[in-house]
């Protein structure tokens, strides 16, 4: 029999990509399976790619008999607020859906540990803005109600079965590799850092603030951003967990403090040297206040330590990675 590999979906999308390369880096036996409907075959720089849907339940089996797989990080997802609630059909097919059907695969092939990337917007509005894993689950958009679908089928798979699982809870993803090597090469991003960055080197005419009339110091809306590698790195501290542990988990992805919209337009004028185009717009629907971590766990959990926890270096390595994009 070959020797076990780890299964990631959607490894070549923004976040699975970056944490591909950190599997990599260490050897690990990687099999990536994506549809590219977001992401981008040569952001993968690690493994065997396979091209496919997670819901091809043929497929999927088939990769499991074929490479002895015995871990799976689940990144294939949808992941836009606002599209969710103009479609929220196609966020339960895709990210609810096809998790269902990728977990019969994961108990008819025996695997053993499962890292499901999951999303603060489960928690929804939040009477004091912070969230801790306790905290009550109530998400005001679909692509939250997706994803908190989906952690329950995980945690009750594991309640009979072999298999043990951590979730990870993200807060607001933004940065890039710091070595340049990948990044987010998203179309049509809607995350605030991209859309800054894309205005700063001119691939957009300007970016939209929604709502600044919150009950915030500013008005707009405070969110916890977390580098994209040190989240990466939170993966990989989970599979290290788990192949020591028994206990499932689940964790909240994030600093512990947060940054206003317009706090984060500041940092990315500061970086580039000029002030983007700003035209503020009605708040959107789906949208809290604010959203913050409360993250205690996972350093305790995980013994996770974030290398990157600096609003300027996370819009530095967005606007180079931006840059790079540009000069291709």
């Amino acid at each position: 029999m070959t020797n076990p590999s780890i299964l990631v979906t959607g490894g070549a999308g923004y976040i699975g990509s970056h944490v591909v390369k950190l599997l990599g880096q260490r050897n690990e036996n990687i099999v990536v399976l994506d549809n590219l409907s977001t992401g981008f075959k040569n952001a993968v720089l690690h493994g065997k790619f396979v091209q496919g849907n997670t819901g091809d339940q043929a497929l999927v089996s088939a990769i499991f008999k074929d490479h002895n797989v015995e871990s799976v990080l689940h990144f294939a997802a949808h992941t836009s607020v606002p599209e969710s609630v103009e479609s929220p059909l196609k966020y339960y097919q895709n990210n609810t859906c096809c998790t269902r059907n990728l977990l019969e695969c994961c108990a008819n092939a025996g695997v053993k540990h499962f890292i499901f990337s999951s999303t603060a917007a489960v928690y929804g509005e939040l009477e004091t803005g912070f969230a801790s894993e306790e905290t009550t689950t109530a998400p005001i958009n679909p692509y939250g109600s997706s994803k908190l679908m989906s952690e329950q089928m995980i945690r009750d798979l594991s309640l009979v079965s072999g298999l043990n699982h951590v979730i990870l809870r993200y807060f607001n993803v933004a940065g890039s590799d710091p070595e340049g090597e990948i990044g987010q090469s998203t179309k049509n991003a809607t995350l605030l850092i991209k859309v800054a960055a894309e205005v700063a080197t001119k691939k957009r005419e300007k970016l939209l603030v929604f709502g600044t009339d919150y009950p915030t110091p500013d008005g707009t809306g405070i969110r916890d951003y977390i580098h994209v590698s040190d989240l990466a790195a939170a993966h990989i501290d989970a599979l290290d967990y788990l192949r020591l542990n028994d206990e499932s988990t689940t964790l909240n992805c994030g600093y512990g403090h947060g940054f206003s919209v317009r706090e984060v337009i500041n940092a990315i004028n500061e970086e580039n040297g000029v002030a983007i185009n700003v035209e503020e717009m009605p708040r959107r629907a789906g949208d809290p206040a604010e959203l913050v971590s409360i993250a205690n766990k996972i350093r305790q959990t995980l013994n996770w330590k974030p290398q990157y926890d600096d609003l300027n270096t996370i819009v530095k390595t967005s606007l180079a990675w931006e840059k790079k994009l540009s000069d291709r």
